[in-house]
């Protein structure tokens, strides 16, 4: 069992992000924590989760309740490390969720993270949206969304894609993937083998297992799975002039 299902298991945290929220929000009463603190926190996590990565530590407004990053998820813990609560921060006066605005910006840093390198991208960098695509390749609707990739290139649209094969490791998608990524045009190697034609088979050095286990991290349960810039989330097949219209109302809404 990899460590992103041990994580699932062990903590069972929702992402659910709302529409609008801007990833770049950071409310008062967050800042950085070391000290005995931290080590206490990092601590149970560790002891908790092994192998899992504790990214960051920060205060929260609420004292002695620490947010604890763990890749694209978050949680808190007590002061005394002891304590681990999963859910959200309401602040009732503002009616605002703060967890939500912060864990889209952990999910992004996440993906990010990952490195562009480690995608394949169709569309130019300097495009008004870049959003990141979770695809299988035998998928009938990951299929039909990449067959009007040019249309999402025209709408202003990037795509940043990770492989998502649902049925597994070893699967026959699983196996396409990386013989994908090994081909010498991946992105042709990707056109056909979404059109439904024979790619050959290859093994190298591939981002695959890394980018199911994003997958399974920011919550993937289907295929096309997309994630918008501000950590937001379309599952399913969209459209792209109604993904225009979605992104555009986002970026008004982080400009407010």
């Amino acid at each position: 069992m990899n460590r992103s299902r041990i994580l699932s298991i062990a903590l069972g945290v929702a992402l659910t992000i709302a529409a609008g929220v801007s990833p770049a929000a950071e409310p008062a009463g967050y800042s950085e924590v070391s000290g005995d603190a931290a080590k206490r926190i990092r601590a149970s996590v560790e002891q908790l989760i092994s192998g899992m990565k504790v990214d960051s530590i920060r205060t929260t407004p609420i004292a002695g309740l620490y947010e604890v990053a763990l890749g694209p998820r978050l949680v808190y813990m007590t002061d005394s490390g002891r304590y681990l609560i999963q859910g959200s921060i309401i602040d009732v006066e503002k009616k605002e969720n703060i967890t939500e605005a912060r864990a889209g910006a952990a999910r992004i840093r996440a993906i990010d993270a990952l490195g562009e390198d480690q995608m394949l991208i169709f569309g130019p960098k300097n495009a008004a949206h870049t959003v990141t695509v979770f695809t299988d390749i035998d998928c009938g609707y990951c299929r039909k969304l990449h067959g009007e990739i040019a249309k999402y290139n025209d709408n202003g649209i990037r795509v940043r894609y990770l492989f998502f094969p649902r049925s597994g490791e070893g699967a026959e998608s699983y196996k396409k993937a990386v013989s994908v990524w090994c081909a010498s045009d991946r992105k042709q190697a990707l056109t056909d083998a979404k059109a439904g034609k024979d790619v050959p088979t290859k093994t190298c050095a591939n981002p695959v297992d890394q980018h199911m286990t994003m997958g399974e991290l920011v919550g993937v349960s289907g295929t096309p799975f997309m994630v918008l810039p501000d950590g937001g989330d379309l599952p399913g097949y969209v459209p792209a002039e109604r993904l225009k219209l979605i992104l555009a109302e986002h970026a008004v809404r982080e400009k407010n």
